[in-house]
């Protein structure tokens, strides 16, 4: 399928805005990296702030190994945040830690999509390790009922990443609202966070992005989405 002139015309776009959106965000954290917050607090003590103005007192904040692997595990009700985040006192720093946060306060509040993407991840996991050899299969042998089980298998997986946006956006908003709210930024130094929250959304973007112009581009193949000439 690579060599698909259409399946090449309809993935390189999504390719390119992944690229950009990865330049960007590496390019944003890193400049607002430099920029030390005025309170001088740490990306752990922001978080930590934030979970307690919003009465969530179960959330452990720990430290983890990786750049940019910060991240909030419900299972465990651990907000981990990577060394730059966890210890660095940067607007970069602050504004990833309020984000992590805001996905905190997100699990306990119930928040739905949430909720939905959470139940998705064991079927998206199903869903992403067995679509491609089914779909590779099928068009190698033209098996319709194949094809189709590998359509439905990816469908789950692009289901995933649609609902990821949301998720997303909404811990950002959260996390944009709470830092001045709690007195850890200045309204000047929100329109840094801002900007670093807005680079990593676009990765989000491009990763939805990317999986509904596949889910397309199967569905036109296997000639239920217009004409497969």
């Amino acid at each position: 399928m690579i060599f698909d002139p259409l399946y090449l015309i309809m993935i390189i776009p999504a390719v390119l805005l992944s690229v950009f959106a990865q330049i960007k965000v590496k390019s944003t954290y890193a400049k607002f990296s430099k920029v030390s917050t005025f309170r001088g607090v740490t990306g752990a003590r922001a978080a930590h702030e934030i979970l307690r103005a919003a009465g969530v007192n179960d959330v452990d904040i720990e430290l983890t190994g990786g750049f940019l692997s910060d991240h909030y595990d419900p299972r465990f009700r651990v907000l981990r945040l990577s060394e730059s985040v966890y210890s660095g006192n940067s607007v970069a720093s602050v504004g990833v830690a309020a984000h992590e946060a805001g996905h905190a306060i997100q699990h306990a509040q119930g928040y739905a999509p949430l909720k939905i993407r959470s139940a998705l991840v064991p079927v998206s996991s199903l869903g992403s390790n067995l679509a491609w050899p089914l779909l590779m299969i099928g068009f190698i042998f033209m098996s319709q009922s194949l094809i189709l089980a590998g359509i439905i298998f990816f469908s789950l997986a692009v289901l995933f990443q649609v609902v990821t946006l949301p998720v997303e956006f909404n811990a950002s908003s959260r996390a944009l609202m709470a830092l001045p709210a709690a007195g850890i930024l200045s309204e000047s130094e929100v329109k840094g966070a801002r900007k670093v929250l807005s680079a990593a959304a676009l990765t989000y973007v491009a990763a939805a992005t990317a999986a509904v112009l596949q889910l397309l581009y199967f569905l036109m193949r296997a000639g239920l989405l217009g004409r497969d000439e």
